[in-house]
């Protein structure tokens, strides 16, 4: 038992990487609850607590699903059951890229609008596609991890309210909980979102909120498949006081419900506030030091990606962080030696962030 204590003491590091984030033990200990069965009224009672809360910090009167996934699950769900003619799928990195490749993948036909790395989707790309009329869906990224792009959704909320047929999907899996998601006032029909990022939980579950013109659309659509079928989640949930098709995760559900009345606790605004801070403060050290990927006003507020300006080793820079019991991630895909990324999610200190930002410099020598 010791030599297993002792591996796991010695693998274990300080994150600051997109996810998996550091998780408060509290938190943890929520997850080893004793069990409860998963069709009982205390089952019914905790996964409705968890959407009324939900409901807050996504600023929405609609509905909330819960899902035994990544938030990858939830994103196939919201094309497959939704689109009856075209994807239209914005790109601002990676995760973009890969909604896009959701659709295609299941048969959907999908076009991608892809915005130079580093730069926003725009209104003006949005009003071009759907003024078309080709695309009943539209996919955006909130908050893209690979290039540290947050894109403009009261703006681009704008252009989509002029389709009223279209069904607004949004991808806020690095976003909620770091970032003030407001549904409603965006016209969002499908908001996504999972728990390993902002919401300071380990992975597993993901969650969307689901508005009645997206769960009627859906509806109407065939070969919805069968586990993330939207419709027969929502009608499972209604019809089961909160209760889902599939066994779900309640070690996960303990300890949302729980971090969640720990954020309205906090305040949702000082936990925002908190994430803008501490992107500010490695926003300054980036430019100080190297540049930033983004410019400033589209810069993310969860995660920052720094260009590689010094053409360091970043794995040889992990590898020491590493023997200091720190992470941080290098740059994806075409961005690997080019980018390295700063991630300031879920329950991170101000101190915790100025402390990484120096072993850094004293690793460089900057």
């Amino acid at each position: 038992m010791w030599i297993i204590e002792k591996m796991e003491a010695s693998m274990h590091k300080s994150l600051f990487i997109p996810g998996p984030v550091n998780v408060r033990p509290d938190v943890l200990e929520k997850m080893a609850t004793p069990m409860i069965g998963h069709r009982t009224k205390e089952a019914s009672v905790l996964q409705r607590s968890i959407s009324d809360k939900l409901r807050k910090l996504m600023y929405t009167k609609e509905e909330i699903i819960l899902s035994t996934s990544s938030g990858s699950g939830l994103m196939e769900a919201a094309v497959k059951s939704c689109t009856k003619k075209k994807v239209a799928a914005f790109a601002v990195g990676a995760f973009g890229e890969r909604w896009h490749k959701m659709a295609t993948a299941n048969g959907i036909p999908a076009d991608r609008f892809d915005s130079e790395w580093g730069q926003p989707t725009t209104p003006e790309m949005v009003e071009k596609a759907l003024s078309t009329g080709e695309y009943d869906v539209i996919t955006i990224t909130h908050n893209e991890t690979s290039t540290g792009i947050m894109n403009p959704l009261d703006e681009i909320a704008e252009v989509v309210k002029k389709y009223p047929d279209v069904i607004f999907c949004l991808d806020t899996v690095s976003s909620l909980g770091g970032a003030k998601i407001e549904v409603d006032k965006w016209g969002v029909d499908i908001c996504i979102a999972s728990t390993q990022k902002c919401l300071g939980l380990p992975a597993g579950l993901a969650l969307c909120s689901l508005s009645q013109k997206a769960y009627e659309k859906a509806k109407t659509v065939e070969n919805r498949g069968l586990y993330f079928d939207l419709v027969s989640l929502y009608d499972t949930i209604q019809k089961k006081d909160y209760q889902y098709p599939s066994t779900p995760s309640l070690s996960h559900m303990f300890a949302l419900d729980y971090q969640l009345d720990r954020i309205m606790e906090e305040g949702m605004e000082n936990r925002f506030n908190k994430h803008l801070e501490q992107a500010k403060v490695v926003r300054a050290w980036a430019k100080k030091h190297f540049d930033m990927l983004a410019e400033e006003k589209y810069a993310s507020n969860t995660l920052t990606t720094i260009k590689n300006t010094k053409e360091i080793s970043v794995a040889d820079l992990n590898k020491k962080l590493a023997e200091r019991g720190f992470m941080i991630s290098n740059g994806y895909g075409a961005l690997k030696e080019k980018t390295f990324r700063i991630a300031h999610m879920a329950d991170t200190t101000m101190e915790e962030v100025n402390e990484i930002l120096s072993v850094i410099e004293d690793i460089l020598g900057l």
